[in-house]
């Protein structure tokens, strides 16, 4: 597979790099790709973008598409993982790109060539305001090795901070609720916290958990 263009920040000697897909619907260029990829650089470490082909397509003419199907998408990620190797690598993404990832992940396990973390942002474990259709998207998540972490509004609709804990999640595993922040971390105004805070707290934890790898 030929990759499009990635987009690269961070200093090229960084310990730790880690490749992030976009979601479903926004670009990897969108205001939340780029606040967590310059906030990785920022501090310290390599951040690199990648589009799966659907969105690649869009860019160029311009028209609206549904994402690709399931083994396309992983195919894009074994593109960019073989690309970039996978010592020091962290894999992860926005709610499918970081399902997708997590699905490599476990993968590249029963291939003994398992990449060094995963981090998903806003898991989307399952539809909006239905949990009883979680089984089918995390059932690959029960018996994952590789170290995880997983960022996630507490009022997320693809998973609430009173629906994640009654899943069976792998001990390798660890969940870090963003105080009402909605599948992009966003709260409401009567939080008492912003968009930004919940952001910069996010890449604070994707940093310490890079870094203790």
């Amino acid at each position: 597979m030929t990759l499009p263009g990635l987009l690269i920040d961070g200093p090229d000697n960084a310990p730790v790099t880690i490749a992030l897909a976009h979601g479903a619907g926004a670009p990897m260029d969108s205001p939340f790709m780029v606040a967590f990829a310059d906030g990785l650089a920022q501090r310290g470490l390599r951040c690199v973008r990648f589009e799966f082909p659907y969105m690649h397509e869009r860019r160029v003419d311009g028209k609206k598409r549904p994402p690709n199907r399931a083994p396309v998408l992983l195919e894009t990620w074994r593109a960019v993982i073989d690309e970039l190797g996978r010592e020091n690598l962290i894999i992860g993404g926005k709610s499918m790109g970081g399902r997708m990832a997590s699905m490599i992940a476990r993968e590249l396990e029963d291939e003994n060539a398992p990449v060094k973390g995963l981090v998903c942002l806003g898991y989307p474990f399952h539809p909006p305001g239905k949990p009883e259709k979680a089984q089918g998207r995390m059932a690959h998540l029960s018996d994952l090795k590789t170290p995880t972490l997983i960022l996630q509004g507490t009022r997320d609709t693809f998973g609430t901070i009173e629906q994640v804990p009654a899943f069976s999640l792998s001990n390798a595993i660890r969940v870090h609720w963003l105080e009402d922040g909605d599948h992009g971390f966003k709260p409401r105004k009567s939080s008492g916290r912003s968009e930004a805070q919940n952001w910069d707290e996010a890449i604070d934890a994707m940093a310490a958990f890079a870094r203790d790898l």
